[in-house]
């Protein structure tokens, strides 16, 4: 392949990337990321594994640069050059097995499978996975997004991807035309393939927000705000828990003039209190002055010190008469940011490293009572991870709380990721999602995705609702990860066969099999026939039936 031809590919597999992010909250443009899979089959289809890992590590920088920026917002380039880049490579890994399928019969079936196993090794490695650009997190709203109540994130991701990969090759398919063999081109299956999942979404929004409905309750998130943005905010702590312990007063005061129906829990951010305030009586009489004032329990988020020295994430049921109670502990604490792994060793590249924190995880089931509502908890990373956010709602969470700190991402659109992955959630598990955010954005999500109420950056806000208090489960609940391994498995076994049939294909070329046509996107392709070279001279039998002039059989020539 001449180098400009490779140059081409590489800039459209650059492009396909940033169309992806393109369409990437906060922007809803989420018909975008099926055409910049279809751009990605244009530049994959037919192509070497190793070319298309090279192009899909293309894609997959072309996508994660931008869209993961935020995470080197006030540590510089380095972290998040190193993270997307981890990333990318994993991309390569799915556009080499995209490459190798892109030839059976169905192939953007396969080649969407692949991507799935793809996202979910994405989810678990390394320390733990980090999931945050999944396809699926890029579609809080549109025609795909009911599919997350059948099969949870992955099955919206495969939707997605499929009907990219469809169109990609409905269109090849039509624009190569019936080829050298006077055929007309298949286009049935990719049409198919291309439509099915749009209709799977049309009619999978029939269940949306339907789960069983257990009652109703009104709920309060405060945004207390932070005194600045970037990693110094905690530096005034005490500044942060007044700020919300204020602002929940000043709640009290609008609910006892009348501006407010009185709720029945109040939901703080993450962080609200990063003074302990098990061991600190200052901190514990500022959130009681709170509790007492609103009348009901708080979610507090809190930092607490262990006996052993080390820190847990902590979200604390507050009563306003027997102060802490139930508590959720971080089940899954963020790396380089609540721990460092190989703390000695990262050092060497960022002195930020001693600025990490070294938090435990806690095992707890993800929900906790507070007053009359079960609330499944996932604090701020948690919600990316899918088993986290099911076991809240299997332990019979009715709501679900995101409570997070977004401070230390500034004005980046990391906050708005976030809640676009939190809408899917909502549809997921058909549940009201409550997203409480030290300096916003922080929000009421409907069960069908929908934003209800939301505040703005740096805004100290509470946001008052009426949500229902759901006790059904969606299919995608029950299911659980039941479609990912499925689709994974669906991806493995594509690329086996794929292999497979071409060390056969290979082995019948070396013993002198007789031509044979290969059948791929409607076209008819020659295969080198025993005898003729595969170069000027297979060219010209592909195009005329006939060898070139003055070439030999490849037993005169000795090859």
């Amino acid at each position: 392949m001449r180098w400009y031809r490779r140059l081409l590919l590489g800039g459209t597999a650059v492009g396909a990337g940033l169309l992806l992010y393109a369409g990437a909250p906060p922007r809803e443009l989420w018909w975008l990321a099926p055409v910049a899979f279809a751009g990605l089959w244009a530049v994959l289809q037919g192509r070497s594994a190793r070319a298309g890992a090279g192009y899909g590590f293309a894609f997959g920088l072309g996508f994660f640069l931008p869209l993961l920026s935020w995470t080197g917002e006030f540590v510089g380039p380095l972290p998040w050059l190193a993270l997307a880049t981890v990333e990318a490579l994993v991309i390569a890994l799915a556009g080499a097995g995209i490459a190798v399928v892109s030839r059976l019969p169905a192939a953007p079936l396969w080649a969407a499978a692949v991507w799935v196993a793809a996202e979910a090794l994405i989810a678990r490695a390394p320390f733990g996975g980090f999931p945050w650009g999944r396809v699926a997190f890029g579609q809080p709203s549109g025609v795909f997004l009911p599919v997350a109540a059948i099969g949870g994130a992955p099955l919206l991701t495969a939707a997605v991807v499929l009907t990219g990969f469809g169109a990609g090759e409905l269109v090849r398919r039509a624009v190569q035309g019936g080829g050298p063999s006077g055929r007309r081109p298949a286009l049935v299956v990719p049409a198919l393939l291309a439509i099915g999942p749009v209709i799977a979404g049309l009619l999978a929004s029939l269940t949306v927000g339907t789960t069983t409905i257990g009652g109703q309750a009104v709920v309060a998130v405060i945004q207390g705000n932070v005194p600045r943005a970037g990693l110094d905010f905690n530096a005034q702590r005490r500044a942060v828990l007044d700020n919300h312990a204020a602002r929940t007063i000043q709640l009290a005061a609008d609910v006892a003039a009348g501006r407010y129906p009185r709720p029945a829990l109040v939901i703080w951010p993450e962080n609200s209190s990063d003074i302990d305030p098990l061991r600190n009586l200052d901190a514990r009489a500022v959130i009681d002055q709170a509790a007492r004032s609103i009348g009901v329990p708080i979610l507090v988020g809190a930092v607490l010190r262990n006996d052993d020295g080390h820190y847990t994430n902590t979200m604390i049921v507050w009563d306003p008469r027997t102060g802490p109670g139930q508590r959720h502990d971080k089940r899954r604490v963020q790396p380089f940011g609540e721990y460092v792994p190989y703390r000695d060793f990262f050092r060497l590249f960022s002195p930020y490293v001693d600025r990490a924190s070294d938090f435990v995880p806690g095992n707890g089931d993800g929900a906790v009572d507070i007053g009359p509502v079960r609330v499944g908890i996932a604090t701020c990373y948690e919600v990316v991870f899918d088993d986290l956010v099911r076991q809240s709602v299997r332990s019979g969470a009715q709501v679900l709380a995101v409570p997070t700190n977004n401070a230390t991402f500034g004005y980046t659109q990391m906050t708005y990721q976030q809640q676009a992955i939190s809408r899917v959630r909502a549809v997921e598990h058909g549940r009201t999602v409550l997203v409480a955010a030290t300096s916003g954005v922080s929000a009421v999500i409907g069960p069908d995705g929908t934003v209800k109420q939301e505040t703005r950056l740096f805004t100290p806000a509470a946001l008052v609702a009426g949500v229902p208090l759901r006790s059904g489960t969606t299919l995608a609940t029950r299911l659980g990860p039941a479609p990912e391994w499925a689709l994974v498995t669906l991806g493995v076994v594509g690329v086996a066969a794929a292999l497979m049939m071409r060390g056969r294909s290979s082995t019948e070329d070396r013993r002198g099999a007789p031509a044979k046509e290969d059948v791929d996107g409607g076209s008819a392709r020659r295969v080198r026939r025993k005898g003729w070279s595969n170069r000027r001279g297979d060219t010209d039998l592909r195009r005329t039936g006939q060898p070139a002039s003055g070439a030999e059989p490849a037993a005169r020539r000795g090859t």
